[in-house]
């Protein structure tokens, strides 16, 4: 299997560090963020990473280059417009293949990743979910029996993890398309199944939130 590193995202939110560096550039604990993901998909087997890239894409390119030193074999997939998530992917299936691949967004941090699974016939897409956060607390979709719907009680927060099989994008005609309405589609034709993920996961949409992962990879190290 594949993975995809979704790294195109502006980062508004981290301003000003990332006015000079792309997002996954930013450091936590001395190691850019996106080093963490690329040493655990090389710790879990992975071999090949697609990263779409935008905004000062050319410093990611230049800092991690062909992914040799981790044993990986690294693609890029490289965004001139705003393609939002589902286009992004969409633009990265000439390099991701025909088969289901993993898909991790780049500004989230994890201390593992979950356990890889097999997508079922018919089967669109399988999701991680997690507990809300406190900056999203009522969640986005419910978990029931191994699928995931919209509707349902005590909803939780994706992850930004998940498997996709191509199909659900190459029916797509348009370049820009967000993720959430295809998924939402195949929820209701009972084509996206999920787990929970019970491991430490953060949104590093701030400087704060930064500033705390920072504080507990500091004491970890120790």
């Amino acid at each position: 299997m594949k993975a995809m590193i979704l790294a195109a995202g502006r980062g508004e939110r981290l301003r000003p560090l990332t006015d000079s560096l792309p997002k996954p550039l930013v450091e936590v604990a001395s190691k850019p963020l996106i080093v963490y993901h690329l040493e655990k998909l090389a710790l879990a087997g992975f071999t090949e990473v697609i990263i779409n890239h935008a905004w000062l894409g050319h410093k990611l390119v230049s800092a991690l280059g062909d992914g040799a030193r981790w044993g990986l074999k690294i693609l890029y997939s490289e965004e001139t417009q705003a393609l939002e998530t589902g286009g992004g992917i969409k633009k990265a299936l000439t390099l991701l293949g025909d088969e289901p691949f993993f898909v991790i967004n780049g500004d989230i941090f994890i201390d593992a990743l979950p356990k890889m699974e097999c997508l079922a016939a018919g089967q669109l897409a399988h999701l991680w979910l997690v507990d809300n956060p406190t900056q999203h607390p009522n969640g986005d979709f419910a978990l029931l029996d191994g699928k995931i719907s919209m509707v349902g009680d005590n909803k939780l927060t994706f992850s930004g993890m998940g498997i996709y099989h191509p199909n659900m994008f190459t029916q797509i005609s348009v370049q820009r398309f967000a993720l959430a309405p295809l998924l939402r589609d195949a929820m209701k034709n009972g084509q996206v199944t999920g787990d929970y993920f019970g491991k430490y996961w953060c949104d590093v949409g701030t400087v704060a939130r930064l500033a705390q992962i920072e504080a507990r990879e500091t004491q970890k190290g120790k």
